[in-house]
C-alpha cells in the first residue's frame, strides 16, 4: 500500500515537470527562431 501512495504521487507530480519543461522548451525555440528571423531581416 505504501508503495503503490509513493508511486502515485510521484506520477502525479511528474507531468507537471515535464508540462513546465516542454513550455519553457518551446519558449526558447521559438524566441530563437525569431530572433533569426530578425537577424535575417536587418542583414
Amino acid at each position: 500500500m505504501k508503495f503503490q501512495r509513493k508511486f502515485g504521487n510521484r506520477k502525479e507530480t511528474q507531468p507537471k515537470k515535464g508540462l513546465f519543461l516542454i513550455v519553457l522548451l518551446i519558449i526558447v525555440l521559438y524566441l530563437f527562431f525569431n530572433a533569426e528571423k530578425f537577424l535575417g531581416r536587418l542583414f
